[in-house]
C-alpha cells in the first residue's frame, strides 16, 4: 500500500480535474442542458472543493479514486436537491375538503387542461377578436356569471378581502356604512372586518350587540352622513341561543326607503342549494340579489371550487363605480384566474356536469356508498403494498399480536375553509392502529416524504379520510403508507 507523505498529497490535488475538462464532460453537457451553465458550474465547483476539503484524510491514491468516481452522482444529487420544488402536489387524506393549509379548493385536472391550452402562448385577454382593438378582461366571464346568479353586472379582483375593500373604498369612504356588531368577524390570519372597514376610509358605525341587532337598531343609526348598509355572513362561526339578526330583506327595504345601497359580503359564496346534499341550507349568490341585495361580495377558492379570487356581483351602476375607482388596478386579476373563471363557469350551467367536474362539489355530494367503497378500495391496496414490500425486502412477518390493524371505519368530515361552521358530513375512512405504531413518527415520514399525504390521527391510530381523496390518488397514497409503517 503507498504510504501517504505531505509531498504524495500534493500531487494529489493536482490530479483533480480542471473546470473546463469536467465541461467538457457528456453527462456534465447533459446537466447543463437540464439545469443551465452557471448552477451547473456551482455544483461541479462545490464538489471539487469537497473533495479538496478530504484529501488531507485519505490515506491512499486509490481512496482518492473513488471519491472521483463518485463526483458526478454527488453533483447531480446537489443539483436535484437545489432544484426540488417547494410548491408541491399534496394528498389530502383529512376530509376536510376546503383546507386552508392545504390551498382552499383543489384545482380540477380537466379544467386545468383546458386552460392550459388557452394560455400556451399569447391569449385575447385584453384584445377584442370581433372589434379587432383593446378590449377588457372580464368580457370573458361576465355574461356567464350574470346569467347564472342573476346580477346585471359583475367585477372580479384577486380575492374577497380585496372586493370587500374595493367595494367600500368606492361607495363610502368619507361616509357612514351601518353594520351589526354581531357580523365584524375575523377572516382568518388576523384580517378582520373591521380593520378592512377603517382601512376603507369609511367611517364604521357598529349597531345592535353581539348576540343581537334588530332592523331597529339600522334604522335610528341612519344619519345624512349614511351611504350604505352592511351584512356580513358569518360563515366561520356560530352564535347559538339567545339570537337575533335582521334579515337581508328587511335591509332590503330599509335601503329602498332611505335611498341606500345594501351591500353582502357572503365570505364563502355558494351557488347550489347545499341542503341537496343533506347539509343545512347556506344562503347562495342567487338568493342574496333576488332579495334586492345591491351588490354581494364571494370568495372563488371556496365553495365555488375555483381559483382565488374575489367576485362582486349586483347592480350594474355600482359596479360601473369599482370599475372606475383606482384601487380596481391595483387588485386586478391575471389571465390564469380570468381563463380559469371563464372555464368554471361554463361548467355550472348544467349542475349535474359541475358536480362531476368541479371536485369541491363532487367531494360535497359524495354518497355514503360511494365513500364505503372508496375507502375499502384503499384498505385493499394497503394490504397489497404491505405484503409486496414484505416479499421484497424480505421483512419478518410479525405476530398478529405485534401487527398493524387496518379497518374501514366510520367518521366526519368537514367543508372547511371557514365554511359551514359546525356542520359535518358523514364519510368513511381507513383505519391503521397497532401497538408497534407510532402516529407521530409516521404522519411525519408521510408529511415529508415525495408524495406527502396528510392526515389525521384517531384514538392512538391513523385515519385516511376518502373525502378528500381521488380515485387516481389511492395507490399513491397505499404506497406511501405502506413504506413508512412497521
Amino acid at each position: 500500500m503507498e504510504t501517504t507523505t505531505v509531498k504524495n498529497r500534493n500531487e494529489w490535488y493536482r490530479l483533480l480535474p480542471k473546470m473546463d475538462e469536467l465541461l467538457a464532460q457528456d453527462w456534465a453537457k447533459a446537466l447543463i442542458d437540464i439545469y443551465g451553465r452557471t448552477p451547473v458550474m456551482t455544483a461541479l465547483r462545490t464538489g471539487l472543493e469537497q473533495i479538496r476539503e478530504e484529501i488531507p484524510g485519505l490515506y491512499t491514491k486509490e481512496e482518492l479514486m473513488d471519491a472521483l468516481k463518485l463526483y458526478p452522482a454527488q453533483v447531480r444529487k446537489t443539483l436535484a436537491m437545489t432544484n426540488e420544488r417547494h410548491f408541491k402536489r399534496v394528498h389530502n387524506a383529512t376530509g376536510v375538503v376546503l383546507h386552508t393549509n392545504l390551498g382552499r379548493a383543489p384545482m380540477s385536472k380537466k379544467l386545468l387542461a383546458e386552460v392550459t391550452q388557452q394560455l400556451i402562448g399569447y391569449s385575447n385577454l385584453e384584445y377584442d377578436l370581433n372589434a379587432g382593438q383593446r378590449g377588457e378582461r372580464y368580457a370573458h366571464f361576465n355574461e356567464r356569471i350574470c346569467a347564472i346568479t342573476g346580477a346585471e353586472d359583475c367585477l372580479v379582483v384577486n380575492n374577497n378581502a380585496a372586493a370587500v375593500l374595493l367595494m367600500l373604498s368606492a361607495l363610502g369612504k368619507g361616509k357612514e356604512v351601518i353594520v351589526s356588531r354581531g357580523e365584524q368577524v375575523e377572516i382568518g390570519g388576523k384580517f378582520r372586518i373591521p380593520d378592512i372597514m377603517d382601512q376603507s376610509g369609511c367611517r364604521r358605525v357598529e349597531v345592535g350587540t353581539t348576540n343581537k341587532t334588530r332592523i331597529e337598531d339600522y334604522a335610528e343609526a341612519i344619519t345624512e352622513e349614511t351611504a350604505a348598509l352592511l351584512k356580513v355572513q358569518t360563515s366561520n362561526f356560530k352564535i347559538v341561543g339567545f339570537t337575533q339578526t335582521a334579515e337581508r330583506e328587511e335591509l332590503v327595504a330599509l335601503g329602498r326607503e332611505k335611498g341606500l345601497p345594501v351591500l353582502e359580503d357572503l365570505g364563502s359564496g355558494v351557488l347550489v342549494d347545499l341542503s341537496r346534499y343533506g347539509m343545512a341550507k347556506e344562503p347562495t349568490v342567487q338568493d342574496s340579489l333576488k332579495a334586492g341585495v345591491d351588490l354581494v361580495t364571494f370568495s372563488g377558492d371556496k365553495l365555488l371550487g375555483g381559483p382565488q379570487a374575489g367576485i362582486i356581483v349586483g347592480k350594474k351602476c355600482y359596479i360601473d363605480k369599482l370599475k372606475k375607482h383606482p384601487l380596481t388596478r391595483a387588485m386586478r386579476i391575471d389571465k390564469f384566474t380570468a381563463a380559469y373563471l371563464e372555464t368554471l363557469f361554463c361548467y355550472y350551467q348544467d349542475l349535474r356536469v359541475a358536480e362531476r367536474t368541479i371536485p369541491v362539489l363532487r367531494m360535497l355530494s359524495a354518497s355514503k356508498e360511494e365513500l364505503k367503497d372508496r375507502a375499502e378500495r384503499l384498505r385493499a391496496l394497503l394490504l397489497e403494498e404491505i405484503e409486496r414490500n414484505r416479499q421484497v425486502y424480505d421483512v419478518h412477518v410479525l405476530p398478529e399480536s405485534e401487527s398493524v390493524c387496518i379497518s374501514v371505519v366510520e367518521c366526519e368530515s368537514a367543508a372547511g375553509g371557514g365554511s359551514l361552521p359546525g356542520e359535518t358530513l358523514p364519510s368513511y375512512g381507513v383505519r391503521i392502529e397497532g401497538p408497534r405504531l407510532h402516529p407521530d413518527q409516521v404522519t411525519e415520514r408521510l408529511r415529508k416524504g415525495d408524495e406527502p399525504v396528510i392526515l389525521r390521527t384517531l384514538d392512538g391510530g391513523l385515519l385516511f379520510d376518502v373525502r378528500t381523496l381521488e380515485d387516481e390518488e389511492l395507490p399513491i397514497v397505499a404506497d406511501a403508507v405502506a413504506r413508512n409503517i412497521p
